[in-house]
């Protein structure tokens, strides 16, 4: 089972007609939808779950700006502003908490690449915006509240922070819901109704909503979705675990990872801990139709991706692409995604814990679980509008970076759903770009 998550309670009430319908109560899309209200736009969030479900209740709960993807670096600095004001805008406490973050090199390559990240960031974006700083052995240990292994040094950002992912979301949706936008859980958007070319509404497992605009932020689910609306978004799912400690004394503030393991402390007193830099890949008919834009992925990811063909292939192959509106459909038999962890990562994981922590003593392990990423060829996601269906909007493929960077997400899509100036330069995040001679780029952040 998933984390104990935050409950908000369950609203089956349509609208009859709202300005934009959120598909998807996950991080982006409550983060969609607080923008949106914001200027002033009326917004029904549909979820066929209960809200941050799946990943958005499942992840580390980092927020950074430390080595992400360049293309992403503006909107992640962006959204660590929002994560300091959310709270005091919304009156809720999502846990968010400036600790830092910390990039512990295990040896001098491991250093080399967070100076060459470091180099980069601040030749994009200015030192005044990012306050990376290369650590020393001495100043890594101590972030480290006095470990007993010895490293290179590491990369440290202490104006990052933590949130709880299994309070965070769902406090915001209560808060919105507060403030007139419509969450609606559990309630299913099954398909799109449009007329003359433009979107006339959406159809729900309780009947319809009449909008003018729909974001699909459907998390691992929306290349299905967007599938049946003769849109294809390439997008993969990777199953990452996770684990949570009970209560220690005497653990470390500051959240941190090296190449074994990452960490952060929870508001309990417990620590999330989590294999850093693998995962696991339920192959699917979709690993194979989208083999060749995933090939310089796959090649960058060699000994760090695992590969298994299991009873989710045969799901959805058995899955249909098209299907009528007026039936149930996967989105209601599959209410919540729930895949087992990856024990041996997990154990992995913890091991490096004890090992770089020995003073914390025994580490009692309360519960385990995992969660799917929805993943692009690019690591990048989408933010974007789809070409030649106006009104229709995909926000997905955020690559494990979702939790951190949705604040900022969800702002940037209200704003190209307004056509308002955006808060960054949307190019990077277009769909298009997958279809349109774009080379497919790996950057070199994690």
């Amino acid at each position: 089972m998933g984390p104990p998550t935050e409950r908000i309670t369950e609203d089956r009430t349509l609208p009859a007609h709202v300005d934009v319908v959120v598909v998807g109560g996950g991080v982006i899309g409550i983060s969609t939808a607080r923008a949106l209200a914001g200027k002033g736009l009326s917004v029904a969030v549909c979820e066929k779950g209960y809200i941050a479900g799946e990943q958005s209740s499942r992840n580390w709960g980092w927020c950074r700006a430390t080595h992400r993807d360049l293309r992403e670096l503006e909107l992640s600095l962006e959204s660590l502003e929002l994560w300091r004001r959310i709270d005091a805008e919304l009156g809720i406490d999502t846990g968010y908490r400036e600790c830092g973050i910390l990039y512990a090199a295990d040896d001098a390559e491991a250093l080399a690449d967070h100076e060459a990240w470091l180099a980069r960031a601040v030749a994009l974006v200015g030192r005044d915006a990012l306050d990376s700083r290369i650590t020393s052995p001495d100043e890594t240990g101590a972030l480290l509240s006095g470990t007993s292994r010895r490293f290179a040094g590491g990369i440290y950002t202490p104006g990052d922070g933590r949130a709880e992912p299994q309070r965070a979301v769902p406090a915001m949706a209560a808060a919105l819901r507060e403030r007139g936008v419509k969450v609606l859980t559990p309630c299913a958007v099954r398909g799109i109704e449009t007329s003359g070319g433009k979107i006339g509404g959406v159809v729900t497992e309780y009947g319809r909503i009449r909008c003018s605009s729909v974001v699909v932020a459907g998390g691992a689910w929306t290349r299905y979705f967007a599938g049946s609306l003769d849109v294809d978004v390439p997008q993969l799912m990777v199953r990452s675990s996770v684990m949570r400690t009970a209560p220690l004394d005497g653990g470390p503030d500051v959240s941190a990872c090296n190449q074994e393991m990452g960490y952060r402390k929870r508001l309990d007193g417990g620590y999330s801990i989590a294999n850093a830099f693998h995962s696991y890949h339920d192959i699917t008919p979709d690993s194979f139709r989208l083999l060749a834009k995933f090939l310089p992925a796959l090649k960058s990811q060699i000994g760090s991706i695992k590969l298994g063909l299991n009873a989710h292939f045969f799901e959805e192959l058995r899955r249909p692409r098209r299907w009528p509106l007026d039936r149930p459909t996967a989105f209601e038999t599959a209410r919540t995604l729930d895949p087992a962890p990856v024990e041996s990562f997990n154990a992995a994981a913890l091991k490096e814990f004890r090992a770089l922590f020995p003073m914390l003593g025994r580490v009692h392990i309360e519960q385990t679980w995992a969660g799917y990423i929805d993943v692009t060829p690019d690591a990048v996601p989408v933010i974007s509008g789809v070409d030649g269906k106006p009104g229709l909007f995909i926000a997905t493929g955020f690559s494990g970076h979702g939790f951190g960077i949705g604040p900022g997400a969800g702002q940037l899509m209200a704003d190209l759903v307004a056509s308002d100036a955006p808060l960054v330069d949307p190019r990077a995040f277009r769909l298009s770009r997958f279809f349109d001679g774009s080379r497919i780029e790996i950057d070199g952040g994690f």
